[in-house]
């Protein structure tokens, strides 16, 4: 936090409390890179969160988040006065600041680092890791984030899954960065082809809150989600799946609840991943990043293979299953001798789970929340694969963990924070971070996936 800028804030008005002064603009210089995809910067001792920027660069903001009773404000690149020589035109205009403010909009969302060269990209995101691991951990750590798939690509057409907003007059649109404004799209480069090859931007959604896309990267047939607004009726559903390709599925759910109707074709997706074939019902997790479900299983085996903790015969357990993408590969490896315990909270998702592992004699599957399986099923395991939601596993998890005395965990995280914090826990209880691996699976976001390989000290 060590830039600072000698201009003054335009148009500012003393606003008492919290009420925001949007609008304002200042010349700052940016400072390093924060979690979440923030740059740091300061205006008159005032630490500003700032987008689209890159450290070293003096650039002019805009204030999207302020008030004068706030501990930090928010903020925009509006302008670049010094560029950063790692600044590169961006891939995507909906998403590119400088282009939209100049438009009179915010740009979207899900595209915050496009302005950035990958090379750079990384660099920043094993800051970020490294930051929050000493911060959190108290680690001293530095780990390379690695680059995943080709090389050729520029960071595009990896997802495979794509969630949008609609617009109020019935277009595929998305979100501005912490916002309940929806701009209009017509594209998603970061996607795969095939779901730009949907169209959705030609369809009129008009009485849909909101859309999910999901196109494996198998080929298998695709899965349109469809979200209705309260009051839309069957007859307007049925005019927009009439609009969709014939060979897409169709399916109406309300967000969070893991619900989905059939509209036409199937409910779910096939996946393929490490040998294996994987059933996941309408918003049910799977990894985004084409690549990664092989990616995350091949680091995960290695690590407890690798290390003598997962053999033939072994008991381990899965935890925050999903549908059984580590679960498959770890009945492999243990066999009919050994044990895989299974355990996913959401019931949709650990009934794909039941789908996928049924010819798995040695695998038990159990729905319920990790913590109060573990409660209820006091036993031993020789390792343990750990692959929590966003917000970590958390303190009484990591307790019940070491409790059961595994030689070795596997911990998959999306978010160094939490995984910076779940580590130093595990320190606490006489656990070290034997090795660890990032991997750079989001590129164009401030997201990364890190594998780290967890053994008790002694």
């Amino acid at each position: 936090m060590t830039s600072h800028s000698n201009s003054a804030l335009t148009g500012h008005s003393d606003t008492p409390g919290n009420q925001a002064v949007e609008g304002n603009e200042a010349v700052v210089t940016v400072g390093p890179i924060a979690h979440g995809g923030h740059f740091v910067a300061r205006h008159e001792g005032r630490v500003i969160f700032v987008r689209h920027a890159i450290p070293g660069e003096k650039v002019r903001i805009r204030l999207t988040d302020a008030g004068e009773s706030s501990r930090f404000w928010r903020a925009d690149v509006v302008e670049v006065l010094e560029p950063s020589p790692d600044r590169v035109p961006h891939f995507w205009k909906p998403a590119d600041a400088l282009a939209s403010w100049k438009r009179g909009t915010p740009p979207v969302g899900g595209a915050e680092l496009g302005h950035i060269s990958l090379a750079r990209q990384r660099e920043l995101k094993a800051e970020v890791l490294a930051e929050q691991l000493k911060r959190l951990a108290g680690l001293d750590l530095a780990t390379e984030v690695e680059a995943v798939g080709a090389s050729d690509d520029g960071g595009l057409g990896w997802r495979t899954r794509a969630s949008f907003a609609v617009t109020p007059n019935g277009r595929l649109g998305m979100h501005a960065h912490r916002s309940d404004v929806v701009l209009p799209i017509k594209e998603m480069p970061l996607a795969l082809h095939g779901i730009n090859d949907l169209r959705l931007w030609d369809v009129d959604l008009s009485g849909i809150a909101r859309v999910e896309v999901a196109v494996p990267s198998n080929s298998s047939r695709p899965l349109v989600l469809l979200a209705p607004e309260e009051g839309t009726s069957p007859k307007r559903l049925h005019s927009i799946v009439s609009q969709l390709p014939h060979d897409v599925s169709v399916a109406a759910f309300e967000p969070g609840k893991g619900e989905v109707r059939q509209l036409r074709g199937r409910t779910w997706v096939q996946e393929s991943a490490a040998g294996h074939e994987y059933r996941v019902t309408g918003e049910g997790f799977w990894q985004i990043h084409k690549e990664a479900p092989d990616t995350l299983a091949g680091a995960v085996i290695d690590y407890l293979s690798g290390g003598g903790y997962l053999h033939s015969g072994a008991a381990v357990a899965d935890l925050y299953a999903g549908a059984g993408l580590f679960t498959a590969l770890l009945a492999d490896v243990v066999g009919v001798t050994g044990t895989v315990l299974s355990v996913e909270g959401s019931p949709g998702t650990s009934r794909d789970a039941r789908k996928n592992l049924h010819g798995a004699p040695q695998v038990e599957i159990i729905q319920g929340r990790v913590e109060r399986v573990l409660h209820q099923r006091a036993r031993s395991f020789d390792s343990l694969v750990l692959d929590p939601p966003r917000a970590g596993a958390g303190k009484a998890v990591v307790k019940q963990l070491m409790a059961t005395g595994p030689r070795a965990i596997a911990y998959v995280s999306c978010d160094p924070a939490s995984f910076a914090r779940d580590l130093g826990y595990f320190h606490q209880g006489g656990w070290r971070l034997e090795s660890l691996r990032a991997f750079d699976l989001y590129p164009h976001t401030h997201h990364l996936e890190t594998v780290g390989l967890l053994v008790p000290a002694a």
